[in-house]
């Protein structure tokens, strides 16, 4: 900033007079050239002791407190001056915004001049805020302004509003390529993501973070600085590689950025949340330390800090809010699980995924019901989001057994009711409850929809078939034969016309005999007597001796078929085997037990085990049965006395004792 001219003070009383404002002026100007903005302030703290209206020192003051990230500090000197007659509106919105207090930043642009910048902050604001249809409004009026960033943002803001296939014809009326700038390769890429065009993503980004590293080389960046610059862009490499189906490369990117600790904080979050939802159910405490490194540090619950609330989209924010319930509910962790998810809608009013959260809970708490209030509540209040709500609720009351609940919820998406797939659904819930009356009306209507719908696409092939046999099935013979009337008449249905035929058999023979002649003769057929057929009693099994004969020839016919398919085949030898020169033949005893071979030896009995060691007088059963006279009342004392010394294990112990005395 060039200094200002300045009317010299008067002369002080005090001995040593203050410099001259030209002077600090010059010195400001010095110290915002160097990015010094700390001296900056303090410098024209000088000049509005001297000039307390000064208001180039005032702008000066609070842009070097901007330049210093002391927001809060800037916002409280802008503050401080309103009753001067300064416009500082424009600062203190960008304060605001800066603080992530957008609503009132908004205000303040209200009523302004609208000149690039203040379009460019306004069109900021509208992206924070979610508003990415009006940023794009806004974006599209700077396209002749010369902000160097507006592209960029404006693809950004492409991508956000679901507009990511106007990116390319935005461009091209902008007159830029893709690969000007590393930014603008970066979100181009992010739109070919929305577009599912994953392989040109890649190449691109593989493209951007080449620029970016060249680009920030060349400005002197540091090599740390370049890391936390180019971390969304390998951030969002690796989740190329996980849509892509490349698991292993993807995680190990995941895990390697955030080991690295990088300082953008918004990157990292991504990552952390991209790489709990990549292992979905595996090593779920390890996911919630992760997520704890997300929070605020001085909260005790779950809450993202300042820094990643201020700059992550409602998105981002939503997604990681969602997966850390999932993670709890996996942990079986329902206490912290339903304190979050009772902060959800507060956070998101806006979003269906607070409510069906919040059913997730109940479910798994065995409260179905109420997870079925719940959600038919929120489809009641917001009936243009409750698409995803009612399937939910449906699919719940289904589980539980419920199925009325389950077909009144599918009955009311009016995008899908007349389907074949949900009129199938709810004519067979509605069968499970008893309502065939019910589920009988669910076909009608759907027929009656699709034969006033003009698309070429029409389904009433696929239903009136199915709600024939569905009313012939519950006795309703009159009205499925009306149905495959006209199915014959409209379509000429093979199937539709034997359909008919059977059902008005039922109740009208004469006109089944009419539509009977339509059908188309079998071949072969032509020489059958029917009637004659009728009258017979069927065929008679075969018995004595001609059954033998006609049972043996078969069997003899299956063998010689077999005998026919069987192909001979080389034999398969052990590698590095010569048929031609076999070597030794094998044993012929190698696959008999050991014991059963002819070489078998059996070990020598030691004769030192029949010895018994004993106290000194000590008769063996041996000698006992030698001395014992040879009657038959003497066996049993013998046998008694064996039994006596083999229940005294004790004493042949301290005989053993002696022994080594």
């Amino acid at each position: 900033m060039a200094p200002k001219s300045k009317e010299k003070p008067k002369t002080s009383t005090s001995s040593q007079p203050p410099p001259a404002i030209e002077d600090l002026f010059t010195t400001l100007d010095r110290h915002i050239q160097r990015s010094e903005y700390e001296q900056a302030v303090k410098v024209a703290d000088q000049v509005l002791s001297i000039a307390p209206a000064d208001e180039d020192a005032i702008r000066c003051k609070v842009v070097a407190l901007v330049k210093d990230d002391k927001i809060d500090d800037a916002l409280s000197v802008i503050h401080s001056f309103h009753k001067l007659p300064i416009d500082l509106g424009f600062q203190k919105a960008y304060c605001l915004y800066r603080l992530n207090k957008l609503d009132e930043a908004f205000e303040c642009l209200r009523g302004r001049e609208r000149d690039s910048e203040t379009l460019l902050l306004e069109a900021q604001i509208l992206y924070r805020l979610g508003k990415t249809d009006a940023c794009v409004d806004v974006y599209r009026k700077l396209q002749n302004s010369q902000i160097e960033t507006a592209e960029v943002n404006f693809v950004a803001s492409l991508v956000s509003a679901g507009k990511a296939s106007q990116v390319k014809g935005a461009l091209e009326s902008w007159k830029i390529k893709p690969t000007s700038s590393f930014e603008l390769a970066f979100n181009t890429a992010c739109s070919l993501i929305e577009n599912n065009n994953y392989a040109d993503a890649e190449q691109l980004l593989l493209a951007a973070r080449r620029i970016g590293q060249e680009t920030l080389t060349d400005d002197g960046f540091a090599d740390e600085d370049i890391e936390n610059e180019l971390a969304p862009i390998a951030v969002q490499l690796a989740y190329v590689q996980q849509v892509l189906g490349q698991t292993q490369e993807s995680t190990s990117s995941y895990v390697d950025i955030i080991k690295r600790n990088l300082a953008d904080e918004s990157s990292l979050a991504v990552a952390v949340n991209n790489l709990i939802a990549l292992k979905g159910s595996k090593d779920v405490s390890d996911g919630l330390r992760k997520f704890d490194r997300l929070k605020e540090k001085d909260s005790q619950n779950f809450q993202l800090s300042q820094t990643l609330d201020a700059k992550l989209s409602q998105k981002h924010k939503e997604a990681i809010y969602a997966n850390r319930v999932l993670l709890l509910l996996h942990a079986n962790k329902m206490d912290q699980a339903r304190e979050l998810c009772a902060t959800l809608p507060g956070l998101f009013p806006e979003s269906v995924n607070p409510a069906l959260l919040q059913a997730a809970v109940l479910v798994r708490e065995n409260k179905a019901a109420k997870a079925e209030e719940l959600l038919g509540q929120f489809a009641e209040k917001f009936p243009e989001k409750s698409l995803s709500v009612l399937l939910a609720r449906a699919q719940i009351a289904a589980s539980v057994s419920h199925p009325q609940v389950a077909a009144e919820s599918l009955s009311k998406i009016t995008d899908i009711q007349h389907f074949p797939a949900t009129v199938a659904t709810i004519v067979a819930l509605k069968e499970r409850a008893g309502d065939n009356d019910g589920a009988a009306a669910v076909l009608d209507s759907a027929i009656n929809w699709w034969s006033n719908s003009m698309t070429e696409n029409n389904k009433l092939g696929i239903l009136m078939p199915q709600a024939a046999s569905f009313k012939l099935r519950h006795g309703q013979e009159e009205e499925a034969s009306r149905l495959y009337e006209e199915i014959v008449k409209k379509h000429k249905s093979t199937d539709a016309l034997v359909g008919l035929v059977t059902t008005l058999a039922r109740v009208n023979v004469e006109k089944a005999e009419t539509y009977e002649k339509q059908l188309k003769p079998l071949p072969g057929l032509k020489a059958v007597d029917v009637d004659s057929l009728e009258k017979t009693s069927g065929a008679k099994p075969m018995e004595g001796a001609a059954a033998a004969a006609s049972a043996s020839a078969m069997q003899e016919e299956v063998k010689k078929e077999k005998a026919k398919k069987k192909r001979k085949r080389k034999p398969k030898y052990p590698k590095g085997f010569d048929p031609a020169n076999p070597g030794p033949p094998p044993d012929p005893e190698r696959w008999l037990p050991r014991r059963e071979r002819s070489s078998y030896r059996p070990k020598r009995k030691d004769k030192r085990a029949a010895q018994i060691r004993g106290s000194q007088g000590a008769v063996t059963k041996q000698d006992k049965q030698e001395t014992a006279p040879s009657t038959s009342k003497s066996n049993p004392a013998t046998s008694k006395s064996a039994a006596a010394d083999h229940s005294k294990p004790s004493s042949s112990k301290a005989s053993k004792k002696k022994s080594r005395r």
